[in-house]
């Protein structure tokens, strides 16, 4: 256990000899089927100064799975983008090639 999983837990040091950490942290979501997923593809212009972006919602799964999704996407588009909060973010206007593409991967597209 590295020293920063410690702090997490909030005990930094203790003198009891049976003193054994325990985690109660959430756990990670497993990441669904492609099959089983429902994916909304939209075109987002909110905040973002009048930048046009294409928003893919709905994805469930661990973040790992969440940044391999986008990265399949930015290099399959050309495009930049990022990943966070369970919301992949591709710059510019490409519902329809994100949509041709996840559908080629077996998302179902809302």
């Amino acid at each position: 256990m590295s020293k920063k999983d410690k702090l997490k837990i909030g005990v930094v040091y203790s003198t009891d000899d049976s003193f054994e950490y325990q985690f109660d942290g959430p756990e990670e979501a497993k990441t669904l089927d492609p099959q089983k997923q429902r994916l909304h593809v939209c075109l987002d212009t909110k905040h973002r100064a009048g930048k046009k972006v294409t928003a893919i919602e709905g994805f469930i799964g661990t973040e790992e799975d969440l940044e391999l999704l986008c990265k399949t996407l930015k290099t399959k588009v050309g495009t930049g983008g990022s990943a966070k909060d369970g919301i992949i973010i591709i710059q510019g206007d490409m519902v329809a090639k994100v949509k041709d593409i996840l559908q080629s991967l077996n998302y179902k597209i809302k």
